[in-house]
């Protein structure tokens, strides 16, 4: 797969982005990384799909789709979805 499918959204100090991160790191899955606290346009989009909270890890798929805080195994199933 030569182009990422998946972006999240985190915070250096979100223990839940820490260990998604962590597990898709594990298995090599690829995926780029944008800090909602030096990004103020991800910051809102983050808020704009989170009822105006700025929750995170917030997953952005490449066919437009999203996932607040899920699961590292629900991230790579998407991506295979995605692939295939």
């Amino acid at each position: 797969m030569s182009e990422t499918n998946v972006t999240i959204y985190t915070t250096e100090w979100c223990p839940f982005c820490q260990r998604l991160i962590k597990a898709l790191n594990r298995t090599e899955t690829p995926y780029t990384r944008v800090d909602v606290e030096a990004d103020a346009e991800a910051a809102a989009w983050v808020e704009s799909v989170n009822d105006g909270n700025r929750v995170v890890p917030t997953v952005k798929y490449s066919d437009g789709s999203y996932a607040t805080n899920p699961a590292a195994s629900e991230v790579r199933r998407k991506l295979e979805e995605l692939a295939g």
